[in-house]
């Protein structure tokens, strides 16, 4: 869903109709169904002073952090000087509800629907995009197993090359090349759920034998009292997978993880999970490698 974050009283103010006019210093061409964000910035203090805007939110409660209501943006107007008088003249309660100056741009809101249960979430700058477990995996259903390298050339093997030649892909470059490794996936993964208020973790599993060095990258979150477990690259076990504990679910990966891609043959010693955090675009093997090495290092003993 494609979502606005406005600051408060503003969010709660288009959520109980009092306001259908977003004012902003850019424009979009965005037309089409929106939902309005209640962000988590403190009320700025002018705002407070203005009696006339603060009247307008008294007895209403406000939504701090959730996504509150659906409406329609119909149109972007830019601002012309007889515009801002018409509205200042005209429809002085939208006046107080934004900032209206020749130049600027208002955004038009219809038919504005509350939500029966608001959805928590950290917000972003411009239009950005919310969506649920089932929605990101939805979206990655065309993403196969492989990687590109250097040349931007794809490889549906991880082989001999693999570990001079590859670079992680940003996550754009995984959507239009429709290919990624774990290590890509993840990335993709964090991205489409960066408007989510859910704890995103992301981990890194590697037995490090001097050799092939297997490892594999997955993202967790929590919702619902739940930690869960999101899974794309790997095919065997795709899928949400809920447990009650964070630890419950971190032994089952590695567990998974050593009974499927090591087979049982390991040594306890060689075996490491890192917790860590985005890394840069286009970075090659080791220094991924060494990316997630400075994360947190996780004890499953």
């Amino acid at each position: 869903m494609k979502v606005l974050s406005l600051t408060e009283p503003y969010a709660t103010l288009v959520k109980e109709k009092k306001k259908y006019i977003e004012t902003r210093n850019w424009k979009t061409n965005y037309r089409g169904e929106l939902y309005i964000h209640a962000s988590v910035t403190k009320i700025p203090k002018e705002w407070k002073e203005n009696k006339e805007l603060m009247k307008l939110v008294d007895n209403l409660s406000l939504n701090f952090g959730n996504i509150i209501c659906k409406c329609n943006l119909v149109d972007c107007i830019y601002m012309t000087k007889d515009y801002v008088e018409n509205i200042r003249n005209n429809n002085y309660q939208e006046y107080i509800c934004g900032i209206y100056e020749e130049g600027r741009y208002a955004w038009l809101f219809d038919n504005i629907v509350p939500l029966k249960m608001p959805i928590k979430a950290k917000g972003h700058l411009n239009i950005w995009n919310y969506y649920t477990e089932l929605e990101v995996m939805n979206l990655m259903k065309d993403i196969e197993y492989g990687w590109v390298d250097k040349n931007n050339h794809k490889h549906n093997l991880v082989d001999e090359l693999f570990s001079n030649n590859y670079v992680l892909q940003s996550p754009n470059e995984v959507i239009n090349n429709k290919i990624g490794v774990c290590w890509d996936q993840v990335e993709l993964e964090r991205y489409y759920f960066k408007g989510n208020d859910w704890n995103i973790k992301t981990y890194f599993i590697v037995h490090d034998d001097g050799n092939k060095c297997p490892t594999h990258t997955f993202l967790t979150y929590e919702k619902n009292d739940k930690y869960c477990w999101f899974e794309h690259s790997w095919e065997r076990f795709r899928g949400i997978h809920e447990y009650n504990q964070e630890r419950d679910l971190l032994l089952d990966v590695k567990d998974k993880f050593i009974n499927h891609e090591l087979n049982n043959q390991y040594d306890s010693e060689n075996l490491v999970l890192y917790e860590y955090k985005k890394p840069k675009y286009h970075i090659s093997v080791q220094e991924f490698y060494n990316h997630c090495g400075r994360g947190k290092k996780v004890n499953l003993l």
